[in-house]
């Protein structure tokens, strides 16, 4: 990358004037999204000092606690997108039913879905925690907007991406031509292209899973990580590490930046249940930029991409990162 700086801003125009990607409105609605990103950012920066650490009194759809900084993210991304036109509604894993845009503001031809805070429980002790979003096309000759238009398979996206709030803010994007990471430069206020092409390496020696579930894993992922744990002596021949933060925005990033798998698999605890991340608020937006950048994303089973939402906060079963350990786990439950 040459040593001029680009912004968000340039990108995207030349995403759309350039290259022909995107179309102007959804150009205008990834500024927006960026925004409310930055928002966000200074509100997590502040921490105890602007008094919005700690746990709300309220649960959210999936029953889980809230955290302050929860419902304010999520109503940072509403008031910020609810106006600009470039909308018709948006969905979010903290709110039970679809926002619609309000009568009093134009609507758009794009749906707007998100996790406003993910990796809640990292906030109050100071580890990275982000914001993730996705962007589908409303159906054509749509007379009205409604639940069941969101319910798209993943490969539908025309937008996806993360904002990460670490040592730096990062924001993570793919328009369908492969992943670009911007860094925020808070003297200028502004989002700075940083990384282009972003490509996963194919073969990993980490893996990040929870641990302290192995009692309750299935055998193909309880097989894969025994043999990862035996090392050099074991099947696979190599010594791997283990990296687990708990909040996907994180463990994902370090994937992009430097390759490894992620695994949220189905486990024996909640068995009606298909996993505990969110198709459409987690897996598909990150199963689309980990794909985009030459890794593999399923659900042990088939491509996450593929699957075929039947309701707005369905749950599925995640292992995505390194090409080849995914599709060697992937192997062990399909049998092929």
């Amino acid at each position: 990358m040459s040593n001029k700086r680009i912004s968000l801003t340039r990108y995207l125009v030349e995403q759309q004037r350039v290259h022909g990607h995107i179309p102007s409105q959804l150009r205008l609605l990834l500024e927006v999204v960026a925004r409310a990103c930055k928002s966000i950012s200074q509100a997590v920066n502040k921490g105890d000092l602007g008094g919005v650490l700690g746990a709300a009194t309220t649960e959210n759809v999936q029953g889980e606690m809230q955290k302050q900084l929860d419902i304010i993210a999520n109503e940072v991304l509403i008031e910020a997108n609810e106006w600009g036109g470039h909308l018709a509604a948006m969905a979010s894993e903290e709110m039970e039913g679809i926002y619609v845009v309000p009568n009093r503001y134009p609507q758009g031809e794009y749906l707007l879905l998100f996790d406003p805070l993910d990796g809640s429980s990292n906030i109050d002790v100071n580890v990275s925690i982000g914001t993730i979003f996705s962007v589908l096309r409303m159906p054509e000759d749509d007379r009205g907007v409604d639940e069941g238009d969101f319910l798209q398979a993943g490969h539908r996206q025309v937008a996806a991406g993360y904002c990460v709030y670490g040592p730096q803010t990062t924001l993570v994007l793919t328009v369908g031509d492969g992943v670009a990471m911007f860094t925020l430069d808070r003297e200028q206020g502004s989002f700075v292209l940083t990384k282009e092409d972003v490509q996963i390496p194919p073969d990993t020696k980490e893996f990040a899973i929870n641990m302290s579930n192995m009692r309750h894993w299935d055998a193909p992922v309880k097989r894969y990580v025994d043999e990862c744990l035996a090392g050099k002596e074991g099947p696979r021949g190599k010594d791997f590490n283990m990296r687990w933060v708990a909040s996907m925005v994180a463990d994902v990033h370090r994937i992009l930046t430097r390759g490894g798998i992620f695994m949220y698999p189905w486990d024996k605890r909640e068995p009606e249940k298909p996993g505990k991340l969110r198709l459409m608020y987690e897996a598909n937006p990150m199963g689309w930029l980990v794909e985009q950048a030459g890794g593999a994303a399923t659900n042990g089973k088939q491509r996450i991409l593929d699957i075929q939402p039947g309701k707005l906060h369905e749950r599925v079963s995640v292992i995505l990162g390194s090409k080849n350990e995914v599709e060697r786990v992937t192997s062990y439950h399909t049998g092929l």
